[in-house]
């Protein structure tokens, strides 16, 4: 038995995960998919690497700033730009109106959650299909792809909130209470599509800017020149993120290339740029749960369960990278006070980095 389970290794779950160990708790982390990050997604590709779901940092808060201070300092995190230029229907380019830097990481974006990993024991490939409680008051977990199972005094559920519905409304309410499942079910997101798109060396006429967003913009939400992020790029390339009501109408598609092709496309009208409809090769990527557009108001969700169930991520007062680290470490002192009470004094996941 380990102290605590936690299902998801985005960013909320990987600090959360850091602080209980270093706090001195047998922690395992359960990932469903072959890499770490989340929405901080990185795909190989082409003989390169893009960037197709959080494209960069912008911190505000003071812990956050130290995180990505310390990745640079270790070269993992770089600024990118300083300028997002908008671009409205009928209207001209905008120049940026605030310019604050851009962080990124030059050899992918998941790379700051594989910077969180040192020390932990994270189990790939292994999605949990079922919770069910156990007669000692902690949890048993089964896994999918080993039909095996994993038992923990705690839990922390990592995952967007309507993964963690499906996850845990077989429970019940004997089990959960009504209002917990009520306010896990509360919360909702817009998905987005996003398409990665390479093309020749030669394209002219060559855009100014390396990202751009498109206001009020019914089909395109953003654009960028993901290439310029790689040393020596070989080639550019950008990704395109749609608008929540162009990957809504997308979102159960079998084949999505048409949805990355009309993409293109509009990004070829709208910004002049007629090279940008005719890429040498594209990839597109789903994101059915992009960012939290009804979000719960709390750092955490706690099913006030005998044994701690706790609910994290940024859908917890936030939607960006800043707000999963932030709720990851709300939830991981939630644990410790359902738990064993374990001084937290001393205790920080950026010791990891020391």
């Amino acid at each position: 038995m380990t102290d605590i389970a936690v299902i998801g290794a985005g960013i909320a779950g990987l600090v959360c995960a850091q602080q209980l160990s270093q706090a001195g708790y047998s922690v395992v982390v359960v990932e469903k998919s072959r890499g770490l990050g989340g929405r901080l997604a990185t795909r190989r590709l082409q003989g390169t690497c893009a960037d197709h779901g959080a494209c960069y940092l912008k911190p505000k808060g003071e812990l956050f700033e130290h995180f990505v201070e310390i990745l640079r300092s270790r070269h993992i995190l770089e600024v990118w730009t300083e300028e997002v230029y908008e671009l409205t229907a009928g209207a001209p380019l905008s120049e940026p109106k605030n310019r604050s830097p851009r962080y990124v990481a030059p050899e992918g974006m998941s790379a700051i959650a594989k910077s969180l990993a040192p020390g932990l024991e994270i189990l790939l490939n292994q999605r949990v299909i079922g919770i069910t409680p156990t007669p000692e008051n902690s949890w048993r977990l089964t896994l999918e792809s080993s039909n095996e199972e994993l038992t923990a005094k705690a839990i922390v559920v990592a995952i967007p909130a309507p993964q963690a519905v499906m996850l845990l409304e077989p429970l019940g309410e004997s089990i959960l209470d009504a209002a917990f499942l009520n306010n896990l079910r509360s919360v909702e997101f817009y998905p987005s599509i996003s398409a990665i798109a390479g093309y020749p060396s030669t394209s002219q006429p060559f855009p100014e800017w390396k990202a751009l967003t498109f206001v009020d913009d019914a089909d395109l939400a953003w654009i960028g020149l993901d290439s310029s992020k790689r040393p020596n790029p070989q080639q550019p390339h950008f990704v395109v993120q749609s608008s929540a009501d162009f990957a809504q109408r997308d979102l159960e598609s079998q084949d999505l290339q048409p949805a990355g092709h009309y993409m293109l496309q509009r990004a070829a009208e709208s910004l002049s740029l007629p090279w940008l409809n005719t890429p040498e090769w594209m990839q597109v990527h789903r994101w059915r749960y992009a960012f939290p557009s009804r979000p719960w108001h709390e750092a955490f969700l706690s099913a006030g369960t005998s044994s701690p169930l706790v609910c994290c991520g940024d859908w917890c007062g936030g939607n960006l990278v800043e707000g999963a680290m932030l709720s990851g470490l709300a939830a991981a002192d939630e644990i410790n006070n359902q738990l064993r009470h374990l001084p937290f004094e001393n205790v920080n996941f950026l010791n990891i980095f020391t």
